[in-house]
């Protein structure tokens, strides 16, 4: 009985010791967006005529994790969740012609998801997304924009996609791509509706398509989206 009142506390000491140790090593990471700059930047539709200064720049954030800039980001972020929110890229691009010196220039990219609690940072592929056109509106883990395809029946595209998905929840041609003298924006911001849930995207100079999200599927309506 002696022996058995000594083993067993020595038995239960590496445990207990072992959910010690698990629970000092589960780190706590630290997000954070640092101060806004102004960096310089050329816009698909920059002319000689309206490249003031306010116009041919962006306002960049940096993105650190644990106090490490991980990222450099453009625009404001979306909470998806309490825990994970997604935020815009921006990066640095030569847009030096050949035999010049390098000339650095600013340029808005693709969507990224941080994760607060692990610190995790992922780059979305939205479909048909495109850096230079596609102005995305989030509600939720939904994303509304105008896209392009790049098949032979593609072209510019309304779309409706989710974090997570590899196609889109929903999709619809609305017009031939290259346009010549596109406008600019080639869209004008998406509309999203709670209630039921369904987001309104309209070419610009074109009639708007809604989009009733039911779950992973929608339903297209063509047409003036007053008619609630």
């Amino acid at each position: 009985m002696k022996k058995l009142s000594i083993l067993l506390p020595l038995t239960l000491l590496p445990l207990g010791m072992t959910h010690a140790l698990a629970a000092a090593s589960a780190k706590i990471h630290t997000v954070t967006l640092g101060p806004v700059r102004k960096v310089p930047y050329t816009p698909p539709e920059a002319t000689p005529d309206n490249k003031s200064e306010e116009a041919t720049s962006l306002r960049v954030r940096p993105l650190f994790v644990d106090e490490k800039q991980k990222e450099w980001t453009v625009g404001e972020l979306h909470d998806v969740t309490d825990r994970t929110f997604v935020v815009r890229r921006a990066f640095r691009i030569n847009d030096s012609l050949p035999g010049e010196a390098a000339r650095w220039t600013w340029q808005p990219g693709p969507w990224l998801m941080v994760d607060r609690t692990t610190g995790h940072v992922t780059a979305l592929h939205l479909p048909a997304f495109d850096t230079q056109i596609s102005d995305v509106v989030w509600f939720r883990d939904y994303a509304a924009y105008c896209g392009i395809l790049t098949t032979v029946k593609g072209g510019l595209v309304a779309v409706v996609a989710e974090v997570g998905a590899r196609k889109a929840v929903a999709q619809q041609k609305i017009g031939a791509w290259p346009q010549p003298d596109a406008p600019h924006p080639v869209c004008s911001t998406a509309k999203w509706e709670r209630t039921p849930m369904r987001a309104t995207i309209t070419p610009t100079n074109g009639q708007p398509i809604t989009f009733d999200v039911v779950g992973t599927s929608s339903l297209v309506e063509e047409g003036d989206s007053d008619d609630n």
